[in-house]
């Protein structure tokens, strides 16, 4: 009875953790120091999350033949935070203290574009859950009321 509903659940708390990703990406935007790598400091790399559903079967079959026979639908999690390994941006600016000795700067490979894209996409994708999960607690609600009369 309740499947829907925690499955609806699942995807809200992966597409919330998204939002807290590209919100750490867009507030790194400008760090010049992320970690240290090899002694020296590296910019901060950008993060991204996977999704992938909470059940074990690794088919659309599978997944078919469960929900037709009436299985549970499971829902989704995030299944790992990974760093994009594009290279980093360079700005000439000598005067900056993380210069190189030819003046140029790294900074992160955060592209505020990106990040808003990803940042609208997951907030369209939580909204679209919030809708889902309304509509299972109404429809809840109305099997009671039928129920009592």
């Amino acid at each position: 009875m309740f499947d829907g509903m925690n499955a609806t659940a699942s995807a809200l708390t992966s597409q919330r953790l998204r939002m807290d990703v590209v919100s750490s990406n867009m507030s790194n935007a400008d760090s010049t120091r992320g970690r240290m790598v090899d002694g020296e400091w590296e910019p901060y790399r950008r993060k991204m999350t996977t999704l992938q559903p909470n059940s074990s079967d690794s088919s659309f079959s599978d997944h078919l033949n469960r929900a037709s026979s009436g299985g549970a639908t499971e829902g989704v999690k995030v299944g790992s935070i990974v760093e994009d390994q594009s290279p980093f941006r360079q700005e000439y600016n000598p005067e900056h203290p993380d210069a190189d000795e030819d003046g140029y700067v790294e900074l992160p490979n955060v592209d505020p574009l990106k990040e808003m894209i990803d940042l609208m996409s997951a907030s369209r994708s939580y909204e679209a859950n919030v809708t889902t999960f309304d509509a299972h607690k109404n429809m809840m609600m109305k099997a009671l009321e039928i129920g009592r009369g």
